[in-house]
């Protein structure tokens, strides 16, 4: 068995209450369900805009810099995530497919060490 990261790619600026049909939440709601019955999900997280992050940066002892907003510069941000213990890279690929139809969402797979 092996743990891969499964990560939902949005745009910047992408809205989920003006951009996600509520069918689109129903399938995710439902694929869920049938990770957690398959017993392949360990983890499922769905995360806040990049505006509400912060980045901490270690200072030379000087204590942290934290400022707002994200550290990364690209055209997608992570949105969300699952971590799923799958038997093989291709289960993995076939829970990502699904994930990707359920989110509209471009998803990408990695795996842990």
């Amino acid at each position: 068995m092996g743990r891969y990261l499964i990560s939902v790619l949005r745009p910047h600026g992408y809205d989920h209450a003006a951009s996600l049909p509520e069918t689109a939440r129903r399938e995710i709601d439902a694929l869920n369900d049938e990770m957690v019955m398959k017993g392949v999900r360990v983890f499922v997280g769905g995360l806040c805009p990049t505006n509400m992050a912060k980045c901490v940066q270690s200072n030379d002892g000087q204590g942290p810099v934290v400022t707002a907003g994200t550290g990364f510069v690209a055209p997608n941000y992570l949105d969300g995530f699952w971590v799923l213990e799958c038997p093989t890279e291709e289960d993995a690929v076939m829970w990502a497919a699904r994930a990707s139809a359920a989110c509209r969402a471009t998803i990408e797979i990695r795996p842990f060490y």
